[in-house]
């Protein structure tokens, strides 16, 4: 094994002082000796091993402990099992060496972040659910693996562009929602802008460029917003900080896409933070109310945004005032108000409790999510990426509080429904649901819930669970639950699968071969034919479209305009067809031709890319490769599932194909406007149109176009021509192309 140079040990030595710095100012003298044995351990575990980026590896574990002493706030067992978290991994070491000198807690913790052995594919997923397994357990696994993966996102520049967008899509769909569950709001922004980054550098660095034009017109409203508070506070003998943050480039993304609106029409880019120094005697809340009514004497509020939560805090125990108010210039701010203890359990999360002994309402919330997790897990046969998307749908939902007929209050994620309140309370009361009175007025099982509602449910012993429930029940655990029901009669529905799969091939005149199967399975993003069976069988599935998932064309039909597939040079009975097939070269984009030689590719309809859209593929069957956006949320569920399927991908230039595109306007009603509309797309820009169709409503008319595009260029054009026609305010392409 090869040892490192001086510099390198130089290197690890001066991490190794700055992290001995913050542990010794933490710990005692026992606690530090058990780090310290931890690491020297680890170091000559690791000697001679290298990350890919080149530096000494035992630099990763070092700096992920030096995140979860220095920002996280744990522990000396936390630290301890940070530092050894790859040394089962990696090295020769098993998890009983580790419990033989470091003790079972930090065993149970390494072994919990150990990944898997086995088939690559799945081994994410079945390793992060193994980690919520361990996290029913003790939550400092996952708060351990979200600080490796902050330290990864962090040298994310050594890696190859194709593993940059999937470490960065994998951390988006899922540890940037466990961080903010658990209330790590300063990690959570740096995931989220080091994902932003990565993903998407072009939005990523125009944004940036936007907000440093902007700066100094910004200081000035800063200054002249901040001033008169301060000089208040002070005449009040108030002792406090007043700050201001910027909005994060990956949340101003987000809301320029969400709400279709411009940069300069994002109003809330700044924040003004009051810290206050609490005066004992007096009550924090009643302190932070004092202060929000200076502010609201200063500056008019919005009257529609105003958010309390001190007196109901959310679930991962953030606690704060917010008001947005009417600044200089005619500009909205936001003015969060809160103590200095508020202020860190707001940046730290969990952690930060601890540190303030003040956990009984937090553990209470976080037993709760967590008792959610442990019920999801109990069921043995549950899918790692099935359990993956339902558990995924609970960690960004915003709570509400609802209460039940005796007056407990329970948190529910927002858009809870009836039948989710039920399995809530009770599997049995679930199950027999037939309806709820809410604030004693009677209301279906899909009635949606809202903050404040009180709710006793009605049940009936004949009820027994419904597929359409499926629909509108939201929560992991009520879908759980729900599907779970069927799958009690699982060789019931994995033959009735069949079944339906043998008729739907006998209908289209197809053989049920294991390359039919396999292009189904892919296209569903199912593991095998058992399972495709299985979700058929329960109805979870439907066989729409059967030729143009195998790639049948009907001869009475065109090929969808969506689905660009290319015939290969050879006919498919050649039997030297396949060993002809260009194998893909995962280091490098996937060019995307109008005459594709011998891989096949389509263009994923959840999001219907166009030429010059930024876009990544997804290898199925016999190397078939989906080619979707990059912003696309199947995306985001795929970097996760199947990280290693994912390539990066570049169109060429396309000459002949269109591309069915959908755009939609808003705007103010006038005479002719519809003749413009339609005189700019086919006179001007020689835009074939397959619909147009306008509704005009007191004076305010919408727009649903449907038309054939070359590449995104020319749709750029056209949308910027568009807006420029009198009466219209707003012009956005809709990627869902069903009427």
């Amino acid at each position: 094994m090869q040892h490192f140079t001086k510099a390198e040990i130089r290197q690890i030595d001066d991490l190794y002082q700055e992290f001995m710095k913050v542990i010794k100012a933490k710990f005692d003298r026992e606690r530090v000796e058990r780090i310290e044995k931890a690491f020297k351990f680890s170091n000559a575990a690791h000697d001679g091993i290298k990350r890919k980026s080149g530096e000494p590896f035992i630099l990763h574990p070092l700096s992920v402990a030096i995140i979860v002493a220095k920002d996280m706030g744990l522990g000396a067992t936390t630290i301890c099992a940070s530092i050894l978290h790859d040394v089962v991994e990696d090295t020769e070491y098993s998890i009983s060496d580790i419990k033989n000198m470091f003790g079972p807690r930090v065993a149970v913790i390494v072994d919990g972040l150990t990944k898997l052995s086995g088939d690559f594919e799945s081994k994410q997923a079945l390793s992060l659910k193994k980690i919520l397994m361990t996290l029913s357990e003790d939550v400092r696994v996952i708060l351990i693996k979200i600080a490796d993966r902050l330290h990864n996102m962090r040298t994310l520049d050594s890696m190859e562009p194709q593993k940059k967008i999937k470490i960065a899509g994998e951390t988006l769909y899922l540890f940037v929602p466990l961080a903010h569950r658990l209330g790590l709001y300063a990690i959570k922004s740096e995931l989220e802008e080091l994902s932003f980054k990565y993903k998407h550098p072009e939005e990523y660095n125009r944004i940036l460029l936007m907000l440093h034009n902007q700066e100094e017109k910004r200081n000035y409203l800063v200054n002249e917003f901040i001033r008169p508070i301060k000089e208040k506070l002070e005449s009040e003998n108030i002792e406090s900080t007043v700050t201001h943050r910027l909005k994060s480039t990956y949340s101003i993304w987000q809301k320029m896409k969400t709400k279709g609106v411009t940069f300069n029409e994002i109003y809330d880019i700044l924040a003004v933070r009051i810290i206050i120094k609490t005066r004992q005697g007096i009550s924090e809340k009643r302190q932070c109310f004092d202060v929000l009514s200076l502010v609201t004497d200063i500056y008019k509020p919005h009257p529609d945004r105003i958010r309390d939560w001190i007196t109901m805090p959310k679930a991962n125990g953030y606690e704060s005032l917010h008001v947005t108010v009417m600044g200089p210039q005619g500009k909205w701010v936001e003015v969060q108000i809160r103590t200095e203890r508020m202020d860190e359990v707001a940046e730290y999360g969990f952690a930060a409790h601890y540190r303030y002994k003040d956990i009984s309402t937090f553990e209470n919330e976080l037993d709760t999510w967590i008792a959610r997790i442990r019920e999801q897990l109990r069921s043995q046969d549950s899918d790692a990426f099935e359990f993956l998307d339902d558990f995924k749908l609970n960690l960004y939902a915003t709570e509400i509080n609802v209460f039940t007929p005796n007056g407990d209050m329970i948190s529910m994620p927002l858009g809870s429904t009836v039948v989710d309140f039920a399995y809530e309370i009770h599997t049995d009361l679930g199950n027999k649901c037939i309806g709820a009175k809410i604030n004693l007025k009677l209301v279906p099982i899909s009635h949606v819930l809202n903050n404040g509602d009180q709710v006793e449910i009605l049940t009936s012993e004949k009820q027994v669970p419904q597929l359409e429930w499926l629909e509108f029940a939201t929560t992991a655990k009520a879908r759980t639950k729900i599907k779970n029901a069927f799958k009690l009669k699982k060789k019931e529905h994995i033959e009735k699968g069949k079944e339906i799969v043998e008729e739907a091939m006998k209908q289209v005149k197809a053989p049920i071969t294991s390359n039919n199967l396999k292009k189904l399975i892919s296209h569903f993003n199912l593991n095998n034919k058992e399972q495709l069976y299985s979700e058929l069988g329960m109805g979870f599935l439907e066989l729409g479209n059967l030729n143009e998932i195998i790639g049948k064309k009907s001869p009475n039909k065109l090929v969808k305009y969506w689905n660009i597939t290319f015939s290969r040079k050879k006919k498919a009975e050649d039997q030297n067809d396949l060993s002809d097939l260009k194998k893909i070269d995962k280091g490098k984009p996937f060019l995307l031709k109008e005459n594709q030689d011998n891989v096949t590719y389509s263009l994923a309809k959840c999001c219907n890319p166009i030429p010059g859209d930024e876009v990544i593929g997804y290898i199925g069957a016999d190397d078939h490769v989906i080619i979707h956006k990059t912003g696309c949320k199947e995306v985001e569920k795929l970097l996760s599932s199947h990280g290693n399927r994912i390539i990066t991908a570049e169109w060429t230039r396309f000459k002949k194909q269109s591309y069915l595109t959908r755009l939609r306007l808003e705007g103010f009603d006038r005479i002719g406007i519809v003749n413009e509309v339609t005189n700019v797309i086919s006179k001007q820009n020689s835009i074939n149109m397959r619909s147009v169709k306008f509704d005009t409503h007191e004076g305010i008319f919408e727009g649903d176009l449907f038309l054939y595009i070359h590449d995104a260029e020319h749709l750029n054009n056209l949308i910027s021509k568009l807006e420029k026609i009198r009466g219209i305010e707003n012009v956005s392409r809709d990627e869902n192309l069903n009427d």
